[in-house]
């Protein structure tokens, strides 16, 4: 009989960057013992360099939408990340989540900035967030495999 997988939500304020990339990286990372949804408290639209830099590291997240937060609130999560302060402090509350967590993440989208430099911020970004996706993974799907 196949164990759940492992459930993870990530918010941010647009669903634009770092909620998209968090989502690629924890579907890459974690494989079928993860499942992941993310969404904003004010969805925008992915922004073509995160789909652009994920790429760069060979996770295609050109298929994900932007979806707002309330579309998730009744669902059951092992995890809901919060990855920009306006974020969790916008956020609802998620009574079917077990635990929740925040790590903030610059966000990249720079409009002042040339396309080069942008894109340099977003690769910056994207390490950061794979990173911390790699830990998450290890910790938290290491954890639910030994408690299962």
């Amino acid at each position: 009989m196949a164990e759940r997988a492992f459930r993870v939500l990530v918010i941010c304020t647009g669903n634009r960057a770092r909620s998209q990339m968090a989502e690629g990286w924890l579907r890459h990372l974690g494989g079928a013992g993860v499942e992941v949804d993310s969404a904003g408290t004010d969805p925008k639209g992915v922004h073509p360099l995160a789909i652009r830099v994920m790429a760069e590291v060979g996770i295609d997240i050109s298929g994900h939408t932007s979806d707002h937060v309330d579309r998730y609130v009744r669902e059951d999560y092992d995890l809901v990340v919060t990855v920009c302060d306006t974020a969790k402090e916008t956020c609802p509350v998620f009574p079917g989540a077990r635990r929740l967590l925040h790590r903030a993440f610059e966000d990249p989208d720079y409009s002042w900035m040339s396309e080069s430099e942008l894109t340099g911020v977003f690769r910056r970004v994207r390490d950061e967030i794979g990173n911390f996706c790699r830990a998450l993974v290890d910790r938290e799907v290491t954890r639910a495999d030994k408690a299962g």
